[in-house]
């Protein structure tokens, strides 16, 4: 059994934005086919999506489809959707409507679709009581932006929200989205996505590790996208620090790699000598199948992958679906 743990979902339609103080940063859907729709934000349109992006039975006519070959799929928002940007109560309307469209397509194959839901981390204390309701839905957790307004997920103030996610043995998928530094990258708009999303990426996992939180919560499970971004080639930079730096190592009672096979990480990484360094720097037991569909598709099936890594039986196993249930907590 192949699952793959990173995929989206765009909802056929929005609620109006009514009198919510979100105006036109309020999402809305602009149908322009019987399969297609521009998906607005703030006055434009910021992605044109194909109806798989709603369509359970599209999903699942193309998830059989020989070069994709999955079994299963973990569902959970267009990253853009999560927006922080919005006051948290709209945020939180919002959320909850992603949730219950999210629930709506496990619905129609249970026995295909995990999902992870939403939660307005803008208001730490708001996105901790839902944790709750996400749960009561039967959403197996819930994915997060890399940072939030600008603030690195590693800050002392997001602690309660992972506090309760542990306590509520709720998943955390991790997006790398909205990069702080746009001012240094060069290019088109597109551009954010293909250099400053695996740096952004991986500033948001050392922030968790110099944080300090997976010591106050160690139970917490997290999963990161595209293999985390570029932090398996920072990761060797924190671990000599942190032996030769006596002030770096009072951070942590821990080598940092300690905390980093502590992680889930997806392996889109679109290059395999890439997702061979990260079994090699975390383990086989801490990687999984992903594929960011429907936006993307996998240049090759798990199984070529496998082959071309060597995998052994056990392996190819735990990375193709185990892993990704001990992540959900199945």
């Amino acid at each position: 059994m192949v699952i793959d743990v990173h995929t989206h979902v765009v909802p056929e339609h929005f609620p109006p934005v009514g009198n919510r103080a979100a105006g036109d940063r309020w999402p809305s859907m602009d149908h322009t086919g019987p399969e297609t729709a521009n998906v607005v934000v703030a006055g434009r349109n910021f992605r044109t999506v194909l109806d798989r992006c709603w369509s359970a039975p599209r999903r699942l006519r193309e998830m059989a489809a020989a070069d994709y070959a999955v079994d299963r799929q973990v569902l959970s928002p267009m990253p853009e959707l999560l927006a922080y940007r919005l006051e948290p109560r709209d945020g939180l309307d919002l959320a909850r409507y992603l949730n219950e469209v999210l629930m709506r397509m496990v619905d129609q194959a249970p026995d295909r679709f995990y999902a992870l839901g939403s939660v307005p981390l803008q208001d730490v204390a708001l996105a901790a009581a839902e944790l709750e309701r996400v749960k009561s839905l039967g959403l197996h957790g819930v994915e997060l932006l890399s940072n939030v307004n600008g603030k690195s997920l590693g800050e002392p103030e997001f602690l309660p929200f992972f506090k309760a996610a542990e306590e509520l043995d709720v998943s955390v998928f991790v997006h790398a989205q909205h990069a702080t530094f746009m001012d240094r990258v060069v290019g088109p708009p597109f551009i954010e996505n293909i250099v400053a999303f695996p740096l952004e990426g991986a500033l948001g996992i050392a922030s968790m590790i110099t944080g300090g939180l997976m010591e106050a919560c160690p139970r917490l499970r997290l999963c990161f996208s595209h293999g985390g971004g570029t932090f398996t080639q920072l990761l060797p930079r924190l671990e000599n620090a942190w032996h030769k730096n006596p002030n770096f190592r009072a951070l942590m009672p821990r080598k940092p790699s300690e905390y980093a096979c502590m992680f889930f990480y997806d392996d889109v990484f679109f290059d395999n000598r890439a997702v061979r360094y990260l079994i090699d720097t975390v383990g086989a037991r801490q990687v999984v199948i992903g594929s960011d569909y429907p936006f993307m598709f996998r240049d090759q099936s798990p199984e070529d992958e496998f082959d071309d890594l060597r995998l052994t039986a056990e392996e190819r196993r735990w990375v193709a679906s185990e892993n990704c249930l001990r992540f959900l907590g199945r």
